[in-house]
């Protein structure tokens, strides 16, 4: 069997360990053959393909970002897009499969090219973000959390320093969970998430309240949160591949309106990509090559349109659509937990 492997969206730590499992299971158990299609894809469009040998991923899980390199690009877009030509490029190479790993952008085209056009996709969830239905967790969240919550820890000592309050913004376009995880590490004191748009007047509240007791207020904000003001959240960057508006900025807009409604020195911090980038954590690594292996076996199986999860602690199929059906949202209770220990 030869297994074409791509690596679709943003980049995330342990995307090199998916891959790594995946030759290792697939050379050792199957006796399969893998190749890359480079740039996520637009390698799959363009037929831009690269052998992946048991040598090649030697060592590979613990390297950040993928060898395969990363894009957003529609496989349904351009003169080579669509299911047909993909299916005659994979019957020219003597492809049998692609595992495509990415996140909610990534596994939605997988399913469309599965239910339109009957292709051999399987699926690997990858998100920081961990806003993906149908796993309970997926790979590179672990590490951004831990990232994140180290700028927290940085940030609270510069800001005690100067008696400042401090406005960090992570990434979460549609869900908070890296907000709420790292927030409570770090001991925030707000925590602000899509899920939970909030006013203006009750953020200042819990900067003053932090104030008061002699504290400099640190708050953790997701990118795609709004206040109850705002019908969408800020974006001023554009839109990408596939007509997603690119979130950020919304710290820059909330530390300002602090400092003038509270009177208050607040300053802002978006950690952006740094979230995404290095070494991926012991956990992570674990759970992508588990995952990678899993795929393996689900394309040995012909289970066409599956999905590889995560399940407690065991690792099951699910299919493509259940796992973009909807979003992993932050549970009123799990708020409602972190927000006792608000202000």
């Amino acid at each position: 069997m030869k297994i074409g492997i791509l690596t679709s969206g943003g980049d995330c730590p342990g995307l090199n360990a998916v891959i790594r499992g995946a030759v290792l299971k697939g050379v050792i158990s199957h006796e399969a053959e893998f190749v890359g299609f480079r740039w996520g894809w637009k390698g799959v469009v363009e037929g831009d393909i690269v052998p992946v040998t048991r040598h090649d991923v030697r060592g590979l899980s613990k390297q950040g970002g993928t060898i395969l390199g990363s894009s957003r690009t529609n496989p349904f877009e351009g003169e080579n897009g669509g299911p047909d030509n993909i299916r005659r490029m994979l019957e020219a190479e003597g492809i049998d499969a692609i595992i495509a790993i990415g996140g909610e952008g990534t596994l939605t085209a997988a399913r469309r090219l599965v239910d339109e056009g009957g292709l051999p996709v399987i699926g690997v969830p990858k998100t920081i973000d961990n806003d993906l239905a149908a796993t309970d967790y997926s790979f590179g969240f672990d590490t951004a959390v831990e990232i994140a919550t180290e700028a927290i820890d940085r940030l609270r000592t510069t800001a005690e320093s100067h008696n400042r309050c401090m406005v960090l913004e992570v990434m979460g376009r549609h869900v908070g969970w890296i907000a709420l995880h790292s927030g409570m590490a770090g001991g925030a004191h707000a925590i602000l998430i899509p899920e939970q748009p909030m006013s203006i007047d009750e953020i200042c509240h819990y900067v003053e309240s932090v104030r008061e007791r002699g504290r400099a207020p640190l708050i953790v904000v997701a990118e795609g949160f709004k206040l109850d003001t705002m019908d969408e959240a800020h974006s001023h960057l554009g839109l990408d591949a596939f007509n997603r508006p690119r979130l950020g900025g919304i710290a820059e807009k909330l530390a300002p309106i602090i400092e003038e409604r509270t009177g208050i020195e607040s300053r802002h911090t978006v950690l952006g990509h740094i979230q995404r980038g290095g070494a991926p954590s012991a956990y992570d690594r674990v759970l992508a090559t588990r995952l990678g292996m899993a795929a393996v076996d689900a394309a040995v199986d012909r289970a066409w349109g599956s999905m590889v999860t995560l399940r407690g602690t065991d690792i099951a199929r699910v299919t493509i659509a259940e796992a973009t059906g909807g979003l992993n949202l932050v549970p009123q209770s799990r708020y409602d937990e972190a927000r006792i220990l608000f202000g």
